[in-house]
């Protein structure tokens, strides 16, 4: 008994230490990845005045992760009620990807019953009008609806938020169950460590009957786990694994589980991927795309708004004449400052409407589609030599600050165009700039990066010398 206790909380040890390094960092990527897709739909569904969103939902303070209510509601007052719920839970995704600490000494068994509650508060892998579940219900039918308005850019980002959606709830719920089966066999090791070593419990008499076991247990328990529950169920698991016939067998067994397989390790120590390095600032611009469409749509909405300062019955007489006689819509053109930062020169810069939406319809199109691996786009330039993706890489980030740059100028001619009652009404785009800004940087980051490490490793060649 003696022996197997000691390798079992060996083995504990080195598992635990995997789960904070490695495996629980990876579910809360999966986390953020949902709190992105669930804010992108929350914004959407707000824009359509599908639903209300709480106003007192930034006076919501949240501490620990609870799941929102559940319970029915009418159709009337779907759009309120859904409001508040969703504002609930993209608030506990936000704490919970900010905040709460993915650890293995943090989320114990009682916090995954909270997280088991939260993920299947929406059943994202089933999400269907058809569902069983009333917040899944109607969160898909209101979907449903905002397709059927959406336009051909929106219904993308839209499809692509609940695919990933229901990819990493997907990855999510089959690494909480792996990891509830760990946490079992790591409260059983913590009374082996703790209650066993407890002066008042008797090795001698536990040994003798799986009764004895049990009796010392429970004597010692309280003082050796202080508020730790008492799970019987598992407390028998370990009188089996100590008494049983086929206790050897049992003993494996739980070894067995607590096995880190070689590739979880990834201690070996490989070649640098300069490749995978370089597709990182390619992944990176991919996460632009909800961004260019919301600047995409703002700077539409703010154009139609100008638009509409222009409605004479002149206007609308040459509107219609020009449709009569098929004659092409003059394209719209404005004149923009270009203030360059490096020297804070100003100069006016022509922007043709029609040709720069266009641009930014396209570019968050191309992407979507390279956001991650398997995806057709990613794939694509992942397939092609190191030398191409960096011209890729170099011709996006150049052509994506001057598109900032524009956005800039065109943020602010829209504020002083408009007529004074209609100012209130134009669309900032100052916080996607912000947004496209920091995906620039992080994306110059991995390219920086990427060039720094084939210097060195021509230089380390020139000296004979292999990385």
């Amino acid at each position: 008994m003696e022996n197997f206790s000691k390798t079992l909380i060996e083995a504990l040890e080195a598992k635990t230490q995997w789960y904070d390094s490695q495996a629980l960092p990876a579910i809360l990527e999966n986390y953020r990845l949902l709190h992105t897709c669930v804010k992108n739909l929350f914004e959407s569904l707000s824009k359509k005045s599908l639903i209300t969103p709480d106003p007192y939902k930034k006076e919501k303070k949240i501490s620990d992760i609870k799941s929102p209510e559940s319970t029915p509601f009418t159709d009337q007052e779907r759009s309120l009620v859904m409001g508040m719920r969703m504002s609930d839970y993209e608030s506990t995704l936000d704490f919970l990807c900010n905040y709460y600490k993915f650890s293995v000494s943090n989320i114990t068994i009682g916090s995954i019953k909270k997280l088991v509650d939260l993920n299947n508060w929406i059943q994202w892998t089933s999400f269907t009008p058809n569902s069983p579940r009333i917040i899944t219900r109607s969160l898909a039918n209101m979907v449903q609806t905002l397709r059927t308005s959406a336009d051909t850019l929106n219904t993308s980002l839209l499809n692509d938020s609940i695919s990933k959606a229901s990819r990493a709830m997907g990855e999510i719920n089959a690494a909480l169950k792996e990891y509830t089966d760990f946490q079992k066999e790591l409260y059983k090791g913590n009374i082996r460590k703790h209650v066993f070593e407890s002066p008042n419990f008797s090795m001698e008499k536990a040994m003798a009957s799986a009764t004895d076991e049990m009796a010392n247990i429970k004597k010692c328990f309280a003082s050796a786990m202080g508020k730790t529950p008492f799970y019987n169920d598992l407390v028998e698991e370990i009188i089996q694994e100590d008494h049983a016939q086929d206790k050897e067998q049992l003993q494996q067994k739980v070894l067995a589980k607590l096995d880190i397989k070689k590739e979880e390790t990834s201690q070996k120590e490989t070649k640098v991927d300069t490749k995978d390095m370089l597709m990182g600032a390619v992944r990176v611009l991919g996460a632009m795309t909800p961004q260019l469409i919301q600047t995409f749509n703002k700077i539409r909405e703010n154009h139609d708004l100008l638009e509409s300062e222009h409605n004479s019955f002149m206007d609308k007489l040459k509107k219609a004449l020009k449709k009569a006689f098929n004659l092409p819509e003059k394209p719209t053109v404005y004149t923009v400052t270009i203030v360059e930062q490096s020297t804070d020169t100003r100069r006016t810069e022509k922007v043709n409407y029609q040709n720069f939406i266009a641009d930014i319809a396209s570019r968050s199109r191309r992407y979507q589609s390279v956001t991650a691996k398997g995806h057709p786009g990613y794939d694509k330039i992942y397939s092609m030599e190191e030398t191409k993706i960096l011209d890729f890489v170099n011709k996006q980030i150049q052509e994506t600050q001057r598109l900032i740059t524009i956005l800039n100028a065109l943020d602010e001619y829209f504020k002083s165009a408009a007529l004074p009652q209609n100012k209130p009404k134009v669309k900032g785009i100052k916080m996607e700039i912000t947004a496209l800004k920091n995906c620039l940087v992080k994306s110059n980051q991995h390219r920086a990066e990427y060039s720094a490490y084939i210097e060195e490793e021509q230089q380390m060649k020139k000296l004979g010398i292999k990385l």
